[in-house]
């Protein structure tokens, strides 16, 4: 019989990447972690361990247990919530994540109708970035994520995390008020080759996105001010610091004085939601996923 919490050590091995890692992510020391899966491997009469340098890694044996063991894990959570369904009303706690513009423009209003239509369903919502948020979804902290998913990265293990698209996240030249492609109702991003520009920082996703549209348009943006949040980004265009590529979920702040404008070509960041295998079948997650596809067409008017 396979002792599914050394199941687990291995596959957050894998998910981590070092035994370090993992052993970190559980709380336990590395040599415990290490022991646990050697004990699993004796168990099943095989090594899924071996020498790397200073290191261990895990053996061939070892990836191919792993390609059943997210099957296990997968039908273990389906068989739990076959035990604990109780019809099909969403109840109990709903653990959503999300990047910042996730939660402001669609897990804030999501989780406030849900607990205006099903009273014994209370959400709880953590602000987080897609690697956190795939993370605490491997490790069970959290049952829905929204993510920005990045032009440069592969999608996660497609075994390990149920992923699917929830919107098409087109992106606006925001310019000041009164600036000279202010009247324009569409405009292409070429136009403003010549402008300061104000990017998101090198830790945002977003970056990439705007300088491979840039990119795309046939210029390098000139960076004249950088910012970690939306607010900050119009806030500098307002003040005539310079144009910026926002996406339109970014709403502007009441009365900031900028016009967002329609790009031609209509660059775009993908939005996943994120679950792991089988989530969708809990009456909550598919409630919640409701919501949010509900509130994708208001997001997208200009």
């Amino acid at each position: 019989m396979i002792d599914l919490r050394r199941l687990h050590v291995l596959r957050a091995v894998d998910h981590y990447g070092t035994v370090t890692a993992a052993a970190r992510a559980l709380h336990f020391t590395p040599s415990a972690a290490s022991q646990q899966i050697r004990q699993l491997g004796r168990e099943l009469g095989v090594a899924l361990l071996e020498p790397q340098g200073r290191r261990v890694r895990l053996t061939p044996a070892a990836q191919r247990l792993l390609a059943h063991a997210d099957d296990i894990q997968a039908r273990w959570e389906l068989a739990e919530l076959d035990l604990r369904a109780d019809g099909n009303e969403p109840a109990g706690l709903l653990r959503l994540a999300g990047f910042p513009v996730a939660v402001t423009a669609l897990l804030a209003p999501a989780a406030a109708a849900l607990a205006a239509r099903h009273p014994r369903l209370v959400p709880r919502i953590s602000e987080a970035e897609a690697a956190d948020c795939f993370d605490r979804l491997f490790d069970g902290e959290v049952d829905l994520a929204v993510v920005e998913a990045a032009p440069d990265e592969p999608r996660r293990d497609r075994a390990r995390f149920d992923q699917r698209p929830l919107l098409d996240d087109p992106f606006d030249l925001v310019v000041p008020a009164g600036h000279r492609l202010a009247g324009r109702d569409r405009v292409d991003l070429a136009e403003a080759a010549e402008e300061p520009w104000i990017v998101p920082s090198a830790t945002c996703t977003c970056r990439t996105h705007v300088l491979s549209a840039c990119g795309a348009a046939g210029f390098t943006p000139d960076v004249a001010h950088d910012s970690l949040n939306w607010n900050a980004t119009f806030a500098l265009v307002a003040h005539g610091l310079g144009v910026a590529l926002v996406p339109r979920t970014a709403q502007a702040p009441e009365n900031a004085a900028v016009v967002r404008l329609p790009c031609l070509g209509e660059p775009r960041r993908k939005i996943l939601t994120v679950t792991r295998p089988g989530g969708r079948a809990n009456p909550a997650i598919a409630a919640a996923l409701d919501e949010l596809e509900s509130l994708v067409p208001a997001l997208l008017t200009v």
